[in-house]
């Protein structure tokens, strides 16, 4: 690790904390003695005699017949947790299976090289196969029939495995175990989903007689085993005892230098990212920088690029790695980080995970992850079990990462958040019902995971109403002519995606060359738009929503885009049960009952991309704008409002007000993934001078799913502690009159939308005479 980087007095006066993370030496426990002859052999050959006590305790449990999930950091050798147990068990009964689940395909090709490095060279028999979307063909029939260890992907299961059960009849009999990895990341929509799909599969299981095992693994989480037991509806013992070795780390939060004191507005994080990163590429080390969007990551890319054309190292030696690359390239991306070929690479947090990446010496992130588990996690892909490390935090003048700027001790006190899934969630749980019904009938009394019989049975006499099931006697059928698993993608609430096509060579023969999310496209390739990819840009001739593609071709061009979405909610449902906890607002439309300060109920949403901006590359400048056309998108889902009663705004006009409500509003939406654990993207936050539900001014907080994930009950539980962090952001900003780090620009919210912003929080705070939260 370059000592360099705090010796240098203009990084050293960036630095806004550094923490020294001091090397841990190993606690071992012996090889079991249960373990194969055969096994013990290839460990010993793989220079392996003894265990970290960890892994120990996991193959106790797991012998013992008990569900666990261990939870140690990032290196700390998790996989033999879980390779050990099931190798022993097919060593010993041939007859056994299992299922290795990974979120990413690139996680399943890792381990499935981790486990022929164990089991090929002493000819154990035991037949591991990646089964994904990239699995030939000509292999699957074989892999069916023959695997013993079927590595996969929630999607794959979803819809290639589950809904042919049929043809997986030696899998299923004799399936023993389900090793779960990278748990932490099961949360949200993707987690509620893939709860659902775990349902499928143990119910699928029991109608062939077999009932596996979980074994799940986890970075650092606040709950791993209430999410662990959530996801598998079992009962999990928690493994978290790590006796793995580390070695030293250098911590940095960075925070670039002010260049408006007045605006309050810092240096560009990708700015200042960029040169970090590239002062350790010219040294050599290998790098990997962390940014939070797609767009920064291309962006990024093409600063990198163009300062390596200018050293010593070849651009080629910088990569990009995010969601929309097509597999070929994400495998040799992989590869060259692997062999060295690959000095830096720029990636969305799909790199967070723990697929082997090489020895990276330094990681950087390019503004606030969303979470302290995530930062951590990221952090933890520089530096293994020995050596010096460097992780370094770049921070945005977005407000929450200047919260933790100026607060470091919460960040580094702070311990990992929670993670949310809500499996039950009526939206998804019907999607996952009707594949249910599609691979085995259901019968009067059957449950669906921790569903009972009676709500099974009301869902299902639903869908047969729709005619999508039958009712026969007991059981109910599927009917339809449709394949209910390829309507639902598990990454999103819409399974379309939009592909991108490049026509600048030849428009008779397009060139696929990426694929953008239903929800993304309008924000990312309408018409206009500078699309980027590894560094090349491409201009967005033609959207065709009907057909789902976009058109592009080459350009180079000096600015890139970034869209505007106008956003309204109307509450259609209101929940009788909101707990008046901070006291009475003020009457509602007809003075028959109080307006609760806050509610949680069911909205829809309306969304649109209105407009979009000309960015002009490293001054980040303005450069132009353009208008949007596409449909408005509606989204029913489940949000928490709060209200502000009329003596806190009694004089104030009705642009102050505004003022007041657009500050709460910007930093409401940034701490609030704080306390969630999710991130900035699966809430969005709307504020309205004069609802039309409550006749009084109002913050609005929603799930960016339908039907809701949980954020707007967990954000309305802990209505108090999101009040007072945001106040502590606003109050503590060194900001006049506000700026972007707090309660947004001025020439969005007034010279006085600071002092405002404050002024109704505090009264927010003081309703119903409670004492203020603290964070």
């Amino acid at each position: 690790m370059p000592k360099s980087i705090l010796l240098d007095p203009r990084i050293k006066r960036c630095v806004a904390a550094v923490r020294e993370l001091p090397p841990r030496d190993a606690e071992y426990a012996p090889l079991p003695e249960s373990l194969h002859p055969m096994l013990k052999r290839a460990l010993a050959e793989n220079g392996i005699a003894r265990l970290y006590s960890h892994q120990a305790e996991a193959f106790e449990c797991v012998t013992a017949g008990e569900n666990i999930a261990v939870v140690t950091p990032t290196a700390s050798g998790k996989t033999l947790c879980y390779n050990l147990p099931v190798v022993d068990s097919i060593l010993k009964d041939p007859s056994s299976r299992a299922i290795y689940l990974f979120p990413t395909k690139a996680l399943s090709q890792d381990q499935v090289a981790q486990i022929h490095a164990i089991t090929q060279p002493f000819n154990m028999g035991i037949k591991t196969y990646t089964y994904d979307g990239d699995t030939p063909v000509s292999a699957r029939k074989a892999i069916r029939s023959a695997g013993h260890i079927v590595v996969t992907n929630p999607d794959m299961l979803h819809t290639g495995i589950l809904p042919h059960h049929t043809k997986w009849l030696r899998l299923f009999q004799n399936l023993k175990y389900v090793v779960v990895d990278e748990l932490h990341t099961y949360r949200g929509v993707f987690g509620s989903h893939v709860g659902n799909v775990l349902r499928r599969l143990k119910r699928i299981a029991a109608f062939y007689g077999s009932h596996p095992q979980f074994i799940c693994c986890s970075a650092t989480i606040a709950n791993p085993l209430e999410l662990a037991e959530r996801l598998t509806s079992e009962t999990v013992r928690l493994v978290d005892r790590n006796g793995a070795p580390s070695g030293k780390k250098t911590f940095i939060i960075y925070n670039p230098p002010i260049v408006n004191r007045d605006l309050g507005i810092r240096k560009s994080c990708l700015l200042e990212a960029k040169n970090l990163a590239a002062n350790l590429i010219s040294e050599d080390i290998q790098t990997i920088v962390f940014a939070r969007s797609r767009l920064a990551v291309e962006v990024l890319v093409t600063y990198l690029k163009d300062a390596a054309m200018k050293g010593p190292v070849d651009d080629g030696r910088v990569r990009g790695y995010r969601g929309g690359y097509l597999p070929a390239e994400r495998r040799a991306i992989e590869r060259g980080l692997r062999d060295g070929s690959v000095t830096c690479v720029v990636a969305t947090d799909a790199l967070e995970l723990g697929v082997d990446i090489g020895r990276m010496e330094a990681a950087i992130m390019a503004g606030y992850p969303g979470s302290v588990a995530s930062s951590w996690q990221q952090a933890g892909r520089a530096g293994r079990r020995s050596g010096e490390s460097l992780a370094v935090m770049v921070m945005s003048s977005a407000p929450v990462d200047q919260f933790i700027a100026q607060n470091p001790s919460y960040f580094f006190g702070k311990p990992p958040e929670h993670g949310h899934l809500n499996p039950d969630n009526l939206y998804i749980l019907l999607s996952h019902l009707k594949c249910a019904a599609f691979e085995i009938p259901f019968e009067d009394g059957d449950s669906f995971g921790t569903v009972p019989p009676a709500a099974v049975a009301d869902a299902l006499d639903y869908l047969a109403d729709q005619k999508i099931l039958h009712r026969s006697g007991n059981k109910w059928f599927w009917m339809d002519d449709s394949f209910p698993a390829e309507e639902i993608s598990l990454r999103s609430a819409s399974s379309d995606n939009f592909v991108v096509v490049d026509t600048t060579e030849a428009p008779a023969s397009p060139r696929l060359i990426g694929e953008v999310d239903r929800f993304s496209a309008p924000m990312l390739i309408h018409e206009g738009a500078i699309y980027i990819h590894e560094g090349q840009q491409y201009h967005v001739d033609r959207l065709d929503f009907n057909e789902q593609k976009a058109y592009v071709t080459k350009v180079n061009v000096d600015y890139y885009t970034d869209a505007n979405l106008a956003v309204s909610v109307r509450v259609i449902r209101e929940n009788d049960a909101n707990d008046d906890a901070t006291g009475e607002a003020g009457d509602d439309l007809d003075g028959e009952r109080p307006v609760p300060a806050k509610s949680l109920g069911e909205v829809v949403v309306t969304a649109v991309a209105t407009m979009y901006k000309k960015i002009k590359f490293y001054t980040h400048e303005n450069v132009g704008s353009g208008r949007i056309h596409v449909p408005e998108e509606q989204m029913q889902t489940a949000a928490y409002w709060f209200v502000a009663p009329p003596d806190l705004t009694e004089g104030l006009s009705k642009e102050e007000v505004q003022s007041a409500l657009l500050g709460i509003s910007n930093a409401v939406a940034n701490i609030a993934p704080l306390h969630l654990m999710c991130s900035p993207r699966d809430i969005g936050v709307v504020s309205e001078v004069r609802s039309p539900h409550t006749r009084l001014p109002t913050v609005y907080l929603y799930d960016s799913y339908p039907g809701g994930i949980g954020l707007a009950e967990k954000a309305y539980e802990i209505h108090r502690l999101i009040l007072a962090a945001s106040l502590d952001l606003i109050s503590g900003c060194p900001c006049a009159d506000g700026c972007p780090s707090c309660v947004g620009p001025t020439v969005e919210v007034g010279s006085e939308g600071k002092k405002l912003s404050i002024r109704v929080l505090q009264g927010l705070l003081e309703v119903g005479g409670e004492s203020r939260d603290g964070i």
